[in-house]
């Protein structure tokens, strides 16, 4: 973690931000401290990783981007713990109904890995063992039926989000 803007952060008093870098608060999730990092750097208009190196050469400047920083930690820390809330919810609610309701993803995740192996090296392994012609599957079906199990289970938010975006551009960005 970032040992300059922690030292700097618990010798300006800024207690929030101090006790996300000394992981004092959300010590399970180094996400919230990442992002805490990302906002101070956000500010000071360099990388996270400059931004540790700028709390060695240039204090000043860095005390200013953490106090800006410490303004908004509160709602940092809500948005987060919101979040890991969700995700929990999520899980619950996965758990709760049938088995095939959510066993179908990890299956059907088996099942393509299963059917590319075979087809991009046991087949040729087996036809090459066996001294045989086995038919191989036709790459561009498994394509397609990779493409839609992707559509369906990763894709739907984005399908979502690009017919959002491409509506806004047909109507002049106004929703």
């Amino acid at each position: 973690m970032s040992s300059a803007l922690t030292a700097l952060a618990l010798q300006i008093g800024v207690p929030i931000v101090g006790r996300i870098l000394t992981r004092r608060l959300g010590a399970q999730n180094a996400q919230l401290a990442t992002d805490v990092i990302g906002a101070v750097a956000s500010r000071l208009g360099v990388s996270a990783d400059e931004a540790e190196a700028l709390a060695e050469s240039d204090p000043p400047r860095v005390v200013d981007a953490l106090r800006q920083v410490e303004t908004m930690a509160p709602e940092m820390v809500a948005l987060h713990a919101a979040a890991l809330e969700g995700q929990y919810a999520l899980l619950m609610a996965e758990q709760r109904g049938p088995w095939w309701g959510w066993a179908w993803r990890p299956a059907f995740m088996w099942l393509l890995a299963g059917l590319w192996l075979w087809t991009v090296v046991l087949l040729h392994i087996a036809n090459a063992i066996w001294r045989i012609a086995l038919p191989p599957i036709d790459p561009g079906v498994l394509l397609s039926v990779t493409g839609i199990y992707a559509a369906l289970y990763m894709g739907g938010h984005t399908v979502k989000d690009w017919v959002r975006i491409s509506r806004q551009g047909t109507s002049g960005g106004a929703s």
